[in-house]
């Protein structure tokens, strides 16, 4: 219900700024390639065998997603060998017709690499570098201290509303792995307290989550963090909201 209300409160507030009518239909027919409904398989199976390898195996969760990158690299060498053999059976036909260079279809194999040349590596890069920040922080000692300071200072929920709003700018994802790190004693209304705010807080600002900083960069010009900041103050409510239904429908788990 908390995330249910933090999406609705922003969803009604901003559906009166979205233009009436509705956009025409595209009469295009999309037609899926040549091995796209295995690929989604084998993405299916990826989460499942990190989920499985972890919970069954206990083997750290990297294993399974690049046991999976591993059938992905695999199935798209045999994608790639079979466009180019049906490619290189078409090319004598096209010479019978002698149809004109400009006119001969562009084959291009699909490339595995292409794709992942594509990521957003600086992204990556960025998590990576504050993950280990963070790690290196745990290992000296301050993410302890700062835990003491925030928990036994502030008080768990202050603290945990704190988070919520500094991971709009540091991100949520380094945020919550600096509070895994801390290991704080909390209730289990606390952590779901924490999982909320992080979570939802994020959203304050675009450079706030992993989804805002590839959409930036995939949209750019069009999705952009002043674009995203103009509705900061419709999340915010949302944000505030979410954190009261969760504190007055969960009281009980505090």
């Amino acid at each position: 219900m908390p995330a249910v209300v933090n999406w609705l409160v922003p969803a009604v507030l901003m559906a009166f700024a979205v233009p009436r009518g509705k956009p025409a239909a595209l009469a295009e027919r999309i037609r899926v390639k040549h091995g796209g409904y295995v690929v989604i398989a084998l993405f299916l199976l990826t989460i499942a065998l990190i989920v499985s390898l972890h919970h069954f195996l206990h083997l750290p969760p990297f294993l399974g997603m690049m046991t999976g990158l591993g059938l992905l690299k695999v199935y798209g060498y045999y994608i790639r060998l079979r466009e180019i053999w049906n490619s290189a059976a078409a090319e004598p036909e096209i010479e019978a017709f002698q149809v004109p260079e400009q006119f001969k279809p562009a084959t291009k194999p699909f490339d595995i690499f292409i794709s992942m040349k594509r990521v957003e590596w600086d992204t990556l890069m960025f998590f990576y570098g504050v993950v280990l920040c963070v790690g290196g922080l745990g290992a000296l000692g301050y993410l302890a201290a700062l835990s003491h300071s925030l928990y036994q200072g502030l008080g768990a929920t202050q603290a945990n509303v704190l988070i919520g709003l500094a991971s709009a700018v540091i991100d949520n994802i380094p945020i919550m792995y600096a509070v895994l790190s801390m290991g704080p004693d909390m209730s289990h209304g606390q952590w779901l307290l924490v999982t909320l705010t992080a979570g939802v807080g994020s959203s304050l600002l675009s450079i706030g989550s992993a989804a805002g900083v590839g959409l930036m960069g995939q949209a750019r010009g069009i999705y952009t963090f002043f674009a995203h900041l103009k509705w900061t103050w419709a999340i915010a409510l949302g944000y505030a909201a979410s954190i009261w239904v969760h504190l007055a429908l969960n009281a009980r788990l505090f």
